[in-house]
């Protein structure tokens, strides 16, 4: 893994092997991130990803210069490695917190610009995520959800839906607020 853009461009993401994470591979990042770049204006931009795992997503929007990213995850290890590599490359823009994503946007008061998440493929909620997402708030006026989710699961059934795209087994599922 590697960041892809902005001022970490190049960057080798090199997380321990016993995560529990199965992170967004370099091509389909890529192309998410070529679509992110005609959609949105980084700076000044508050984002959450949820189930953030390597951390991969939140270096990527940290490197293009967001204004902050709150990385959420259940597993402490994970978050663990964030957090150093944060020290490790002066990255002052990422908070991590622990939690259950179920439990954090139901408790969650921030509003985001920008949502990520990318949950384990065999959460029986999975398809239920933009709904509690768009319920609770989660979203400023404008803002933009991705869920990245198995190719073969429809995520569609939401008024905020905008499109799907596929990279092989994972696909990412656009809503905009």
């Amino acid at each position: 893994m590697r960041i892809i853009g902005g001022r970490l461009r190049g960057l080798r993401l090199n997380p321990p092997n016993d995560l529990p994470v199965r992170p967004t591979t370099d091509l389909a990042k890529e192309a998410l991130f070529n679509i992110l770049q005609n959609q949105l204006d980084w700076e000044g931009l508050k984002c959450l990803d949820l189930c953030c795992g390597t951390g991969n997503i939140s270096f990527e929007l940290a490197s293009r210069g967001v204004q902050s990213v709150d990385a959420v995850d259940l597993h402490m290890k994970c978050l663990l490695y964030i957090k150093d590599m944060c020290k490790k490359h002066g990255i002052d823009n990422v908070v991590t917190g622990k939690a259950d994503m179920f439990q954090y946007i139901h408790s969650c008061k921030k509003r985001y610009d920008f949502i990520f998440t990318d949950p384990p493929y065999d959460v029986g909620q999975l398809s239920q995520l933009p709904k509690l997402i768009f319920e609770r708030g989660l979203l400023t006026e404008g803002g933009l959800l991705v869920v990245e989710h198995p190719s073969m699961r429809k995520m569609v059934g939401h008024p905020a839906f905008v499109e799907t795209r596929k990279y092989g087994y994972s696909s990412f599922s656009f809503y905009q607020n």
